[in-house]
Formats: structure tokens, C-alpha cells, sequence
């Protein structure tokens, strides 16, 4: 078992930025061992994602824009939790505006930190079962342009082996997912 170590002292916190969806602050710290310095961290609500999967066996993507890489990346439908709001009810609400379907089935697939190095955000991941395709799904944000994508566990783990195109929250969570889908 690890030792617990003594935490950093927190000297002066200041917000660089505050945005729509996160914070940026410059925090001063004094380590257990007398060094003090400055660490820049984003602040994030969290984020919920689905690993959606038809009844027929095929993984339920979208691809879409992301501004900071210029490209459009292959994910699983995810949404910022909002204040307040329980991850649970983020992705039954970010499934359906994504990606037109309903989930009757969920499990949790637990949390992970997205970049602790630089963000406190967690992302929590469920698989999402038994999709019913609704007849009139809700309209997408009018920040967002989707395209819904389907495709079989072997495919995209192919296309994860390629390194490209998908982002880690997406790999990740595919293969906590993954003894579920075998």
C-alpha cells in the first residue's frame, strides 16, 4: 500500500479565464518539500459519454469538427454535465440530440480523469443498450454539425489501431465497454 503523502499548500488562486464550458486558473502552491511555483489548471463540470451499441452488434459514433485539432474526429456520443445535473441525465439527453436514438438499457463504466495534468475533468462513461431509432429525434446544438456513423467492435478497433481519427476518451472507453460487447 502507498503511503499517503502530505498535500501542496495552496498560497493564492487567481481566474486567467472564464469561459462558457470551463475555467482557467493560475494557482501558487508551496510543495511538501518547500518549492513554490505556479500551475495553470483548467477547471471542467465533467463530461458524460455513451458507448452506444444496436441491437444487431454495431458501435453508434458520431464524427464531427473539433475547432483546436482542425479536423473531424470519430467519437462516442459525450456532452458537458451541466450545473447541477447528474451524468446519468447529460447522456440520455446528448445520445438522443446526437445521434437520433434512445437507450432502455444502461450500465456504468465508471470515471477516468481526461488530462489531470492540466484539468480536474472526469469523464463518466456508460454503455447505452437496446437503441430504438426515434422518428423525430431532437435538433443537434447549433454549435454542432454530426454525422451519425456505425460500425461493427472489429472495425473500430482497426481503425484505433491506426492511431488516427479518434479521440482517447472515445478508445478508452470503448474498451471499458468491451467485455460487455463480446
Amino acid at each position: 500500500m502507498l503511503e499517503k503523502q502530505e498535500s501542496p499548500e495552496i498560497l493564492s488562486s487567481r481566474l486567467f479565464f472564464q469561459g462558457k464550458k470551463f475555467q482557467f486558473e493560475v494557482n501558487r502552491l508551496k510543495l511538501p518539500n518547500g518549492i513554490e511555483g505556479e500551475w495553470e489548471c483548467i477547471r471542467h463540470p465533467g463530461g458524460a459519454l455513451a458507448v452506444p451499441i444496436t441491437n444487431d452488434g454495431k458501435l453508434v459514433l458520431v464524427r464531427q469538427y473539433r475547432f483546436a485539432l482542425k479536423s473531424r474526429l470519430l467519437e462516442f456520443p459525450a456532452g458537458t454535465v451541466e450545473e447541477g445535473e447528474k451524468p446519468e441525465i447529460t447522456i440520455k439527453r446528448e445520445i438522443e440530440e446526437e445521434t437520433g436514438y434512445r437507450a432502455h438499457k444502461w450500465c456504468s463504466l465508471g470515471k477516468f480523469a481526461l488530462a489531470p495534468g492540466y484539468s480536474d475533468e472526469y469523464i463518466y462513461a456508460f454503455l447505452a443498450q437496446e437503441l430504438e431509432k426515434l422518428p423525430n429525434p431532437p435538433k443537434q446544438d447549433e454549435d454542432e454539425d454530426i454525422e451519425v456513423v456505425l460500425m461493427t467492435p472489429d472495425e473500430f478497433e482497426k481503425l484505433a489501431m491506426t492511431g488516427n481519427d479518434i479521440d482517447a476518451k472515445t478508445i478508452s472507453s470503448y474498451f471499458l465497454a468491451r467485455p460487455f460487447l463480446l
